[in-house]
């Protein structure tokens, strides 16, 4: 089993609470950005090319504490940027699992063995390491020789101190399915508690813009990747979801079960787009115009997205929106999706729509932003 049986309670009964109280707009997840700098500047990553004064700020321990109580989401992620570069990031993670959230903290590990006993161990925390595929693919993703090798060793030490630990990989144009499939069995093989798989999405201000998946290219790779799975396998991810990534569900997209709270605020309407900015988390939900985001509004923003913070809170919907959503989780968490079809695009070239390309550093330093 990929996650506790006490987190895998704890959603569900959080989820019926909101269903037999009537809300249709509930947050699952809360994404909380307590500061956008990094170490890294990935091609497919816009965080770190804001301008400098910008990259500087960084939420206070009480901001995030009053977020994630005007919020009541039963998990928090925290993403960035980096959020082990945060100063008093090991406050913000006592806080947190003071109130018993289940807390996703997202790390490309490379300050992960630097800054790990600043924390302890316990079932509400677990280092989500960013690691896009085996080691030459990730190095190429992150433009960093090595990193590969820092975050795995990074999560070796992390498992031995008795963290839970799980990986987190966004695919992109080009990504070679028989190697992610590889990538899958390396992690297994490393003892990380489970995966979690995303297309790229196109964030505006990410140095690369040609390499993000459209949809049926997304279904395409997921169905080669995902079918004819290893029972070993285990991903940190709703089934329902998996399948809607390999084609086989259709969904609309819910942007407010997963809301992003960061230095500006709460964002508009989700963690991929900005449309502006609320002062509380009611005022999110009652004025955001919810009709304009999703494929279904039209909105060209949206019309390639297939993103597990837009989609997955859809599948968890379906799972406890009725009998028949509950028995297909049950039989998509047992099924190995046997397909011959799939098997044959495994052995086919991988053809990206663009050339692959190096994206160089941008031009503000990373070390004119560090605190």
């Amino acid at each position: 089993m990929s996650v506790p049986v006490s987190q895998m309670w704890t959603v569900a009964s959080y989820v019926i609470r909101q269903k037999l109280a009537g809300r249709k707009q509930y947050p699952l997840v809360l994404m909380l950005e307590p500061l956008f700098r990094c170490n890294l500047a990935c091609a497919g990553c816009g965080k770190i090319q804001y301008p400098a004064h910008i990259l500087k700020r960084q939420l206070t321990p009480e901001e995030c504490f009053k977020a994630v109580d005007e919020c009541g989401a039963p998990v928090v992620s925290i993403p960035g940027g980096e959020p082990l570069m945060h100063p008093e990031i090991e406050k913000i993670v006592a806080g947190l699992v003071a109130r018993k959230k289940y807390i996703y903290l997202c790390t490309n590990a490379l300050l992960l063995k630097e800054k790990i006993r600043l924390f302890k161990p316990t079932k509400y925390l677990t280092f989500s390491v960013h690691l896009d595929g085996e080691r030459e693919h990730h190095d190429f993703a992150v433009c960093r020789e090595g990193g590969y090798d820092i975050a795995v060793d990074a999560v070796r030490e992390a498992l031995q101190l008795g963290f839970r630990v799980t990986t987190n990989t966004t695919l992109f144009d080009g990504a070679d399915p028989k190697s992610v499939r590889a990538f899958f069995d390396e992690m297994m093989k490393l003892g990380v508690e489970g995966m979690m798989l995303s297309p790229g999405y196109s964030y505006e201000k990410a140095p690369d813009q040609q390499h993000f998946l459209g949809r049926a290219r997304t279904r395409r790779l997921f169905r080669a990747i995902l079918s004819n799975r290893k029972p070993n396998w285990q991903f940190n991810l709703s089934p329902l979801f998996l399948e809607f990534l390999m084609g086989k569900r259709h969904y609309p997209c819910t942007p407010w079960g997963m809301p992003t709270y960061n230095i500006f605020g709460w964002q508009k309407p989700c963690y991929l787009l900005q449309d502006g900015y609320a002062d509380t988390f009611d005022e999110l939900i009652r004025e955001t115009e919810w009709a304009n985001y999703g494929t279904e509004s039209g909105n060209p923003h949206c019309a390639n997205c297939m993103v597990h913070s837009g989609y997955e809170a859809s599948a968890v919907n379906d799972t406890f929106g009725s009998l028949s959503g509950f028995l297909a989780t049950v039989k998509a968490t047992f099924s190995r999706y046997p397909d011959a079809g799939a098997l044959r695009l495994l052995d086919e070239p991988v053809t990206p729509a663009h050339p692959l390309v190096q994206i160089a550093t941008p031009s503000a330093s990373l070390e004119e932003t560090r605190v």
